[in-house]
């Protein structure tokens, strides 16, 4: 297999590397020719090229790995190989999110395949999990820490006291967090991969502006101070659940009980979970980010478009959600508590209450009719 590298940063280095020193039979059999960088001075390497042209154009070259992140010029360099009749395989959640049903679409009409492994939860194998499941049983949900940069930043709060600035700040010196991390803590790359596994387990594709996302931008100390007295550790929890033609999504911080394992779920480590009839409740756990794991998943994909192994979620309808059906108990800390007096059930310490059980459809629209940018909200999870 002849593959075109489209971006050589964190991940792209990785597959790189994974390829041009693994000796295993099967990656012997994949060869990197062009890798595309962004300008002139990142050339260090004879296959390097700031042309796309020289991938598109090379007919030898039948399989692309996009890992440049961004939607835009990702969206357009995959499209234009999907449609020059190449493979391709995509860590980049974002671009896929907004345009997934085209470039299946466009895949399928050109007779090529389009993998996304790396695109969720890093190297843990956890859509090929979905799709191997659900040739058997009819998955009925999945869970779980999703995000490692949110996990990483919750995680040190918990254990170490501090507030989240100071979490972020860290996360962000480690290389977890990127200068703008707003994707990570405004729960929009949980978003992502919420869609991305709902493809894959369901073969529905939801409306993505319509699934629900909070982040952990305002939590506070009092917040993870609350959940530690009540047994339980806050988690940026991913979420889907198939109610016959429609889906419940959310992305949203949840209160989970010790006794959970994913409360022990800790650094910047993710876990999934997929309940099914006859497999019942499984949880993958593992690093969801990094050069050498999201680049594993990634020639995973690249080793199964060699053996001809092709898509197994090509087909998806869109599908309505609807997150009226489940209601759970939500912690929310407002300053314009008034606006929820409706649905308190008890206070929980200082602008901070348990709500009665509500559906996640009601507690937004009352908090978007609250106005408050200061709100935090975590489900309180069963």
């Amino acid at each position: 297999m002849e593959i075109g590298l489209l971006g050589h940063g964190t991940v792209g280095s990785g597959i790189d590397r994974i390829i041009t020193s693994a000796n295993t039979q099967d990656t012997q059999k994949l060869h990197i020719k062009r890798i595309l960088v962004k300008d002139q001075s990142e050339v260090t390497d004879e296959r390097m090229t700031v042309s796309f042209d020289d991938i598109l154009k090379d007919k030898s070259i039948d399989t692309v790995a996009e890992c440049m992140g961004g939607i835009h010029p990702a969206y357009e360099y995959v499209s234009q190989a999907l449609r020059a009749h190449k493979n391709a395989v995509t860590s980049n959640k974002k671009m896929l999110a907004h345009y997934y049903a085209e470039l299946m679409q466009m895949a399928q009409e050109n007779h090529v395949t389009l993998k996304y492994e790396a695109a969720v939860a890093g190297g843990i194998p956890w859509i090929e999990q979905l799709n191997r499941t659900k040739r058997i049983d009819e998955i009925s949900d999945f869970h779980g820490i999703f995000n490692g940069t949110t996990n990483y930043i919750l995680s040190n709060m918990t254990e170490n006291g501090i507030r989240f600035d100071e979490a972020l700040a860290l996360a962000q010196k480690k290389g977890y967090a990127e200068q703008n991390p707003s994707d990570d803590i405004d729960g929009m790359d949980v978003r992502y991969k919420v869609f991305l596994s709902c493809a894959a387990a369901y073969g529905m594709l939801a409306d993505l502006n319509s699934i629900a996302a909070y982040g952990i931008r305002n939590i506070s100390v009092q917040d993870i101070e609350y959940a530690r007295q009540h047994n339980r550790t806050v988690k940026m929890i991913g979420r889907g659940h198939r109610n016959a033609n429609t889906l419940s999504c959310s992305a949203m911080p949840a209160f989970v009980d010790h006794a959970n394992p994913l409360s022990h779920i800790s650094q910047n480590l993710n876990a999934c979970v997929l309940d099914s009839d006859t497999l019942g409740t499984i949880m993958l756990t593992g690093q969801g980010a990094g050069s050498l794991p999201t680049a594993h998943a990634a020639v995973q994909d690249l080793i199964d478009i060699e053996k001809g192994i092709g898509n197994a979620y090509m087909h998806a309808d869109t599908c309505l959600i609807d997150n009226q059906l489940n209601k759970s108990v939500y912690y929310i800390r407002s300053k314009k508590e008034v606006c929820f007096s409706g649905i308190i059930d008890e206070m929980a310490g200082e602008d901070a209450f348990l709500s009665i059980p509500v559906s996640l459809d009601e507690a937004s629209s009352l908090i978007l009719s609250a106005d408050d940018l200061e709100l935090f909200i975590a489900e309180v999870m069963k």
